[in-house]
């Protein structure tokens, strides 16, 4: 009889494959995420006996522990495959608990891809569960429980329920809170820019040369043009020069291709990209992880590991990635030797950069089978690596000098020579950074490319005219979820798998809110930071938090006990508690007034109040009377049946509601989920037609369900539904 294997993972979709590529002698399962951890009704660490930890079984998870266990007892071994991280090493753990495995036995394997070759070879490894990596964890795990436990109460005792701090989440909301000072507090400077518009001949199409300083005796000086008063001194200096081409200095430039992402570099661009949260990123990139459904290709996991901070690569996928290169674009876009990327210091490197998994398998073999986020997820970081393997890009470029009396005006002129990595790429804003910390792009002073003619040097120009242009230093910008995340790298707060859902609860608290892309803090924020700030200044510093995840880091290699660096931690903390409780004094957030009166009673007034799912309107004279009413906007549009101006409020699970505000008709009972189009109405059936939103898409349809052209969509959606039913048949 045959030896049976059962092997646990956490996800269903990771079980379903990895089942593919192991045979009928190993029984492959799901624990469904965690399976244990603290308690939520208490704080669940015992602080006097060494910080120990109480944990219990989730609630809910008792049906899948009894499987797990029956199976267990089935079979004459058990691997446990989680996540190739702290945390996944940590769930390994527990389920050895449960399953009464030692941790010291070989029990324990890890893959950073999950293809046969991968699998199979973990399979012949397992080791031990690394006790390290598992206190790394829970020292994490009891950092936070302990922050957000001491803090969070205090917090609903001083300011109001439902509030919550976090050893992340509170610096990560100074950070917000920061910027907006420096916005706040930020003078714009005058300055000006000049260009002279030059040419060869009267006939000629002119070109744009910016103004630099001034050169003698070989070095150019910048000067500065801080006002109207200095232009017009060097407009006067200017008169009556002659445009004379002092140096043409010829040159090349290569462009080098990005590294492969990292969890940090995903999830900036899919926000800069696709305006994509960061959440959203990373659930289409799970998905891509542990397996999709692609007809005869089976159950299969299209990209590695997604938490990340490496861009390594295995030889193996630089090898793969090579020998495709030169098939689709030739052997000139192969580099001869492959390129290397290097890890910044405080990247952990226990992983790949994130790839795809099979380079047989590019987005458009495959594109039928993902949804809109995953493909476009899947087409970034397929693009990425096998651009991150091509040749440089080169152009060619020149430098123009030109001097008017002693004074310098530059052109720079740029053509692509041969596009390399670019060939796949494209010409990308992907990295595009924000602007710099003082508002101003460091491109500013540089003359931007234009279109030169043959210049040579002695050569003799024409002014067609000169283009002063008012400008003011900015302050620096709002972050966005991509520049927040970057900055967060930057300075080492958190870890690529808690970037996410650190920015996640930011919003759910209501500390931060969205002004298109960027973040802003709210009052909230703001006074929450502030608190914090005065009396828990650890808790808010992004140096005393990067240090704590370097000491983390210090617990998973061996070099730090776990226990000693929890007892560092919580004597000062505790003690700050103790402290704010009997010092800090009740702090109250002003309701922000709406100029109404409450409809209801007719004596309260209507103001703005934040509760636990967002702002509303309420009567001040709660409780007595208990009127409210949600927020809504103003639309563009306005309703079909009477003409009145179309609102729309906020749903659940962040959809929206459109409904008539009724100023023509009282008793219009107008609502839908799509927003009406003004004037537009079906070219079949003369009904109005919607705007409707799907997976990140919009696109207009008929508001008439019976509409034929709507009955055409849904037959071709079925026709779709039911071929990939019969690939996965």
């Amino acid at each position: 009889m045959s030896k049976k294997t059962l092997v646990v993972v956490e996800s269903p979709a990771k079980a379903k494959t990895i089942a593919r590529y192991l045979g009928q002698s190993f029984d492959v399962r799901s624990s469904v995420g965690h399976i244990r951890d603290l308690p939520t009704s208490t704080i669940g660490v015992d602080i006097k006996n060494k910080f120990a930890p109480m944990y219990i079984t989730m609630p809910g998870k008792d049906k899948i522990v009894r499987e797990l266990r029956g199976a267990a007892e089935k079979v004459d071994r058990v691997l446990l495959a989680t996540d190739p991280d702290r945390e996944g090493e940590a769930i390994a753990w527990h389920l050895a608990y449960l399953l009464n495995i030692e941790p010291e036995n070989p029990c324990r394997i890890s893959f950073h891809e999950i293809t046969s070759k991968a699998v199979n070879e973990a399979v012949d490894h397992p080791r031990p569960i690394d006790i390290d990596l598992v206190n790394a964890q829970q020292s994490r795990r009891i950092l936070d429980r302990l922050v957000g436990y001491e803090l969070s109460p205090l917090l609903w005792q001083k300011i109001r329920r439902g509030l919550s701090a976090g050893r992340v989440q509170s610096v990560a909301a100074r950070l917000v809170v920061m910027r907006e000072r420096e916005i706040d507090s930020f003078v714009p400077e005058e300055y000006w820019k000049l260009r002279a518009l030059l040419k060869q001949s009267a006939d000629d199409t002119p070109f744009s040369s910016l103004y630099q300083g001034v050169k003698k005796g070989g070095r150019v000086s910048r000067v500065k043009l801080s006002s109207k008063d200095d232009l017009d001194i060097l407009f006067g200096e200017l008169e009556g020069s002659d445009f004379v081409v002092d140096l043409v200095k010829p040159g090349q430039r290569k462009r080098r291709p990005f590294a492969p992402y990292t969890t940090s570099t995903l999830q900036q661009a899919g926000s800069r990209t696709f305006g994509f949260t960061s959440s959203r990123t990373m659930r289409a990139a799970q998905s891509l992880y542990e397996g999709i459904t692609l007809g005869p290709h089976g159950h299969t996991s299209l990209v590695t590991y997604i938490r990340t901070d490496s861009v390594r690569v295995s030889a193996d996928a630089v090898q793969a990635a090579r020998d495709l290169i030169a098939e689709l674009y030739g052997d000139a876009y192969l580099p001869k030797r492959a390129p290397f990327y290097k890890n910044k210091s405080s990247a952990q490197d226990a992983h790949e950069a994130i790839r795809p998994s099979h380079f047989d398998l590019p987005p458009s073999r495959v594109r039928e089978f993902l949804t809109s986020d995953q493909f476009k997820i899947y087409e970034l970081i397929w693009n990425r690596f096998i651009a991150s393997q091509m040749e440089v890009a080169v152009y060619d470029r020149v430098t123009v000098d030109i001097l008017a009396g002693n004074h310098l005006f530059r052109s720079r002129g740029e053509k692509l020579v041969f596009p390399g990595w670019l060939r796949l790429y494209g010409i990308t804003g992907d990295e595009k950074s924000d602007t710099d910390k003082n508002g101003n792009n460091d491109e500013d002073n540089e003359p931007e490319i234009v279109d030169l003619p043959d210049l040579n040097e002695g050569e003799r120009l024409l002014l067609d005219k000169l283009v002063p242009e008012q400008k003011f230093t900015q302050p620096p910008p709002r972050y966005t979820e991509a520049s927040l995340i970057s900055a967060m790298e930057e300075l080492g707060i958190g870890r690529p798998s808690t970037y996410a859902p650190t920015i996640s609860t930011l919003f759910d608290r209501m500390y931060v809110e969205r002004e298109g892309r960027q973040i802003k803090p709210t009052e909230l924020g703001v006074t929450v930071t502030c608190m914090l700030e005065e009396n828990f200044r650890d808790i808010v510093d992004t140096e005393f938090t990067a240090e704590l995840e370097k000491e983390l880091d210090d617990v998973e290699s061996g070099e730090l006990d776990w226990v000693e660096l929890l007892e560092k931690f919580y004597d000062s903390f505790h003690q700050d508690v103790v402290n704010a409780k009997k010092t800090v004094e009740k702090i109250v957030i002003e309701d922000e007034p709406t100029g109404r009166t409450c409809p209801l009673c007719e004596e309260g007034d209507l103001v703005i109040r934040v509760g636990r799912y967002g702002k509303f309107i309420a009567c001040t004279r709660y409780p007595e009377c208990k009127y409210s009413e949600a927020i809504s906007e103003e639309t563009k549009s306005h309703c079909p049946k009477c003409r009145s101006p179309i609102r729309v409020r906020k749903i659940r699970r962040g959809n929206q509601l459109f409904f008539c505000d009724k100023t023509n008709d009282p008793d219009c009972d107008f609502t839908s989920f799509d927003l009406p189009i003004d004037g537009k109405e079906c070219d079949t059936c003369g009904s109005y037609m919607v705007q409707k939103r799907f997976r990140g898409r919009t696109y207009e349809r008929c508001s008439n369900k019976d509409c034929p052209t709507n009955a055409k969509k849904k037959r071709a959606t079925t026709k779709k539904t039911n071929k990939k039913a019969e690939a996965k048949g």
